[in-house]
């Protein structure tokens, strides 16, 4: 960190001399780079769609499959697999599944007739979005599930048994019991779901490269170009001085995220 806020300061491509100059890379990104804070925005709306979809769907799987049954152990281990699959895969398999002539999803669309014509799913910023987030989400559901689980069977089952006694239903028990002893398992949970939204780059990568015209980048990607000039955001050399700039904008910024889950955690914790 100390390396990019200095070289944050310079002009600096790797191969020429670095020169100073001041503040003008926090300049050129305040004023003159709006696909930066795009980027810090897609960032944003994907990991808040994560979690919205994300956590409450493990949750309800990890209910579901609570009881140990030769079932329910198999859909455990289904459902836990893509956790331990290779990001770029991941992205391979979702490409495939969403392309846009030949893809399983249209060719399932098409078949049951929801649509007349194919839809080109990385043609359109929000369409392209919306599979990121899919992908995501399947790829780190299993592990959330497994996390749960954990969380479930340390709940002493004898709070059950007096709600039972009291005449409690199973709604009644799930948001008096369940999910208020499952409160310190669901902080380990959104914190591990916040981390993986903001550094998300390699599944973007693979999937849109953030495409079409730079409206699916990720702050980690946006960065990422920059210091190695991979595509035409750059001017064909690496810019570390300006790179180094974001880095370190983005820093804070995950930093106001990280000082905001601590409150609200710290008011969870009241609460239990």
């Amino acid at each position: 960190s100390d390396v990019c806020s200095s070289i944050s300061f310079f002009d600096y491509d790797g191969f020429s001399k670095a020169t100073f100059t001041g503040i003008e890379n926090f300049v050129r990104l305040f004023t003159r780079d709006s696909s930066y804070w795009m980027s810090v925005l897609n960032t944003l709306i994907i990991t808040l769609s994560k979690i919205s979809i994300e956590i409450p769907l493990a949750l309800i799987l990890a209910v579901i499959l609570s009881s140990q049954t030769k079932t329910n152990n198999f859909f455990r281990t289904a459902l836990f697999l893509p956790t331990v699959i290779s990001t770029a895969i991941i992205g391979l398999i979702f490409s495939i599944l969403f392309s846009s002539y030949n893809g399983i999803i249209n060719n399932l669309l098409l078949n049951s007739g929801i649509v007349t014509q194919t839809i080109n799913w990385f043609g359109s910023k929000w369409l392209s979005i919306f599979v990121i987030i899919i992908s995501t989400v399947w790829s780190h559901l299993g592990i959330n599930m497994i996390l749960f689980l954990m969380g479930l069977q340390s709940i002493p089952k004898e709070l059950y048994e007096c709600a039972d006694i009291d005449g409690a239903n199973s709604f009644q028990k799930f948001f008096k019991i369940t999910i208020p002893m499952l409160g310190p398992v669901l902080q380990i949970i959104l914190m591990l779901a916040i981390v993986e939204g903001m550094k998300l780059s390699d599944l973007v990568l693979v999937l849109t490269n953030g495409q079409p015209g730079g409206s699916t980048e990720v702050v980690m990607t946006y960065i990422y170009k920059y210091f190695f000039s991979t595509d035409t955001l750059t001017t064909g050399l690496p810019q570390y001085g300006y790179a180094s700039a974001m880095s370190v904008i983005t820093a804070l910024i995950i930093g106001v995220v990280t000082v905001i889950y601590l409150k609200i955690s710290k008011k969870a914790n009241n609460m239990y």
